[in-house]
């Protein structure tokens, strides 16, 4: 009885020290190879990819909380001047989106209501989407395209006024 339970001690401490040994950790002499004989090692598969990917990975918070998206100031200017008739229900300057309340334009018996989504920070129109509806339900595409270029024209407009500067 008393060699069965030494005999199980042992097997467990032996388990243990292999499943030690599958660890993250890698070779100890990580350090101590040049990089030319680390790659053959890799190469031959006697040390783990240091790129590799377990499903362990999926625990671990390395995204930097700080990067935001990027969004084109004169884009989210210019959005903000053309459709100036139009509340702000609510805007995200992180994200890229405004969202604009029902406004009626001038000269127009018509209420529209936008969101505006820039989505990149250069200036160009793959940067800007807006979607545009009435209360009658969406507008025509072409209807859309036309607000997109206007504000494309005054995003321009602003930034050749801050090159002049």
């Amino acid at each position: 009885m008393k060699f069965s339970r030494v005999a199980r001690i042992g097997a467990v401490i032996l388990l243990m020290t292999a499943l030690v040994a599958c660890g993250r950790s890698g070779n100890v002499f990580n350090n101590e190879m040049n990089s030319e004989t680390r790659a053959q090692l890799e190469e031959a598969g006697l040390l783990p990819d240091p790129d590799r990917r377990t499903i362990f990975d999926l625990f671990d918070n390395r995204a930097d909380p700080n990067v935001t998206v990027e969004v084109n100031r004169y884009l989210w200017n210019a959005s903000l001047e053309i459709l100036d008739f139009m509340p702000i229900e609510a805007a995200d300057p992180f994200s890229g989106v405004i969202v604009f309340g029902y406004g009626t334009p001038p000269g127009s018996g018509r209420a529209y209501q936008a969101t505006v989504y820039v989505q990149d920070p250069a200036l160009d129109a793959r940067s800007l989407r807006v979607a545009l509806r009435s209360r009658g339900g969406p507008v025509s595409r072409e209807t859309a395209r036309q607000i997109e270029d206007a504000i494309l024209t005054r995003a321009r407009q602003l930034r050749i006024r801050d090159a002049d500067l």
